[in-house]
């Protein structure tokens, strides 16, 4: 999903190279928020993102994704 610059996220959750990006939206029916993953690597002197995981990737990104859904209901609950 692709964000212009002037949406910044309210919050990215790492676990080495997995990560989870959480972005703000407001809606008519308030605030909503959407979840982005990426898995970063070095491709020679570039860093870049792929949104392709590898069998041992599943578990971090899990961990990863359970954390961006308590850290999105905690700011509801604030």
């Amino acid at each position: 999903m692709a964000k212009n610059a002037s949406n910044k996220p309210v919050h990215e959750i790492r676990y080495g190279s997995i990560k989870a990006v959480i972005w703000k939206n407001e809606t008519a029916n308030g605030v909503m928020h959407n979840v982005t993953v990426a898995r970063i690597y070095k491709d020679g002197e570039d860093w870049k993102e792929s949104n392709g995981f590898g069998r041992d990737d599943l578990l971090i990104l899990a961990k990863a994704l359970n954390d961006a859904h308590s850290w999105i209901h905690a700011q509801k609950a604030a």
